[in-house]
């Protein structure tokens, strides 16, 4: 084994190396699990809990539909499109325990990107959630899918209160816009009639593909990140593997406010915590702050994940100040980078140290993370995990020396097969072994990594290039500043010209405060010659603000300029 500078700060009990073939697929994890846990609660929504065996029960009964009623086989794409619900983890383990690929998609997508996704994927099944399903019903001439299955919302809360749910939901709160799909069924019918059959296991391997994960988007068109059994289960077992230090068997209390169609929650929250027997607590709608912090308050939850707009967010929030941290164990962020102010006020406010990883949907998703021991560095994206090398490069691929600043590259077994049907993107984005990021890093001499930015997010200011995160992070310790999204516009005497985007707490706070603030921290290159106030910043479906639509807004209204 290789010697890495990272590896002495390794928390004492985590292995430089884990076995990522412990499993044959994700379906044996999950058969291990519920063997394990049986009766204990695995996910609890609404107030409604689902045990080991009841998702066991479900999903054999969902996955015994595909095969027998619908007749499909192996390999065949099920796109799953809904919030944090019971019915998800019920969909998405019967699909993969019938062999078959999971397609997750984003329920807030335009048709036109429901069209893309489900097209590029090639999806056989899809299973929505009747709130979204008028969109569907817009592209279904367009798309190959043969079979729809709807859900509503309440479906899985059983009696009474799933009646009720469905019932607000879709005539007070009236968020079922009218949709017309003929032969959709419903889901609730779909589990009574696979509950005639009994579910025969196929045999999955570890090189079988488990998920079609498609990219954000944000550097062109979407891709599918193809992320097979083994990439899975590999980072599972990683993570796993470097949170064995606090968390322990059947006592932990999962918050899941970020949606589990993304590869972040779906691997950290739903894999790796399933194989501890964690209770997961889902959280349909975390934008609703008030009733977030409700939810919080009735349970002693000790792990929690988020990104840095959702900390910030709860941290702006009274009633979250007030709750009892007290068995919080752990706090990862991920997604973007955590600002350093964020992470003080957590740490600050709930005892605990908000520790930051990173990773991309490519790689499955975990690279780095820092260490949960209390060793962890702010402003750092932490070190590799164990079977993870990651190394700064040049434009080549050329490994860079310490503190220079390069393309970041990752090498591990949670790296994807490759973008499905497209060779050359594919090809586009590895150098050998090695995924490259199109992030820009430095790695300092004990091995921590720290994110600079993104490649085609620099700004080139007279020769000199300037990252967006660095200013950002400097504008969000201004007092006053609530969240801040800083882009480069042409500027016909230095290249380009940094602009900042900013939402304010209140009214009082002025550009020229601002643009002190900066001046206290930042070399005048890096200062902002613009900065404008907007009451909400664009973001993607995790919470993650997006440059390129701050960017787009900025052209509309100020031309490019």
């Amino acid at each position: 084994m290789k010697d890495f500078p990272w590896f002495k700060h390794y928390p004492a009990s985590v292995e430089k190396e884990v076995n990522c073939e412990a499993y044959s697929s994700v379906a044996d994890l999950f058969d291990e699990s519920v063997e394990k846990y049986k009766d204990a609660v695995a996910y609890e929504c609404m107030g409604k809990t689902l045990s080991f065996n009841q998702i066991n029960e479900y999903s054999a009964h969902f996955a015994a539909y595909l095969t027998e009623e619908l007749k499909l086989k192996k390999g065949s794409r099920v796109a799953i499109q809904m919030p944090n619900i019971l019915q998800y983890p019920v969909v998405m383990f019967g699909a993969l325990r019938a062999g078959m690929v999971v397609v997750n998609t984003n329920p807030l997508y335009t048709s036109s990107e429901m069209k893309h996704q489900f097209n590029d994927s090639g999806a056989d099944v899809i299973v929505i959630v009747a709130n979204f399903a008028y969109n569907l019903e817009k592209i279904l001439h367009e798309i190959p899918a043969k079979h729809v299955i709807v859900t509503e919302l309440g479906d899985m809360l059983g009696g009474f209160k799933g009646t009720l749910v469905n019932l607000v939901v879709k005539h007070i709160k009236k968020m079922v816009p009218a949709y017309s799909i003929p032969n959709a069924v419903s889901l609730k019918s779909t589990l009574s009639k696979g509950a005639k059959h009994s579910f025969k296991k196929p045999k999955i391997s570890l090189q079988d593909t488990a998920f079609l994960q498609y990219t954000g988007g944000t550097t062109g068109v979407s891709k599918g990140a193809e992320l097979t059994h083994s990439n899975i289960v590999a980072n599972m077992q990683q993570i796993s593997a470097w949170m064995k230090p606090k968390l322990r068997e059947r006592e932990e209390i999962v918050i899941t406010a970020l949606p589990l169609y993304h590869i972040f929650a779906l691997t950290v929250n739903c894999l790796a915590m399933l194989k501890i027997g964690a209770h997961n607590l889902l959280i349909t709608n975390p934008r609703d702050m008030k009733a977030f912090c409700k939810d919080l308050s009735k349970h002693q939850f000790t792990v929690f994940t988020g990104v840095n707009t959702l900390f910030n967010g709860l941290l702006n929030q009274e009633a979250f100040l007030n709750l009892d941290f007290s068995k919080l164990k752990i706090a990862v962020g991920g997604g973007m980078a955590v600002q350093k102010v964020t992470a003080e006020k957590w740490k600050k406010v709930t005892g605990v140290p908000l520790a930051e990883g990173y990773g991309l949907t490519e790689t499955a998703p975990v690279a780095t993370c820092n260490p949960i021991d209390g060793t962890e560095r702010i402003g750092t994206i932490g070190i590799p995990l164990p079977n993870t090398e990651v190394m700064i490069a040049n434009d080549e691929g050329e490994p860079l020396g310490l503190g220079e600043r390069g393309e970041i590259l990752i090498k591990g077994p949670q790296v994807m097969k490759g973008y499905w049907n497209r060779p050359e993107e594919t090809a586009n984005v590895m150098h050998g072994e090695w995924f490259k990021s199109g992030d820009i890093g430095v790695m300092d001499e004990d091995g921590f990594f720290k994110i600079v930015d993104r490649k085609k997010e620099m700004i080139l200011v007279s020769g000199f290039n300037v990252y967006p995160n660095e200013v950002e992070d400097c504008i969000a310790s201004c007092p006053g500043v609530l969240e801040v999204g800083v882009i480069g516009m042409p500027d016909p005497k230095s290249t380009e010209k940094v602009v900042a985007y900013v939402v304010a707490k209140d009214q009082s706070l002025k550009a020229e405060a601002v643009i002190a603030h900066c001046h206290e921290s930042l070399t005048n290159y890096k200062i902002p010659k613009e900065v404008y106030f907007t009451d909400e910043l664009p973001k993607s479906n995790v919470g993650k603000i997006l440059r390129r639509k701050i960017k787009e807004a900025h052209i509309e209204k100020h031309g490019d300029k």
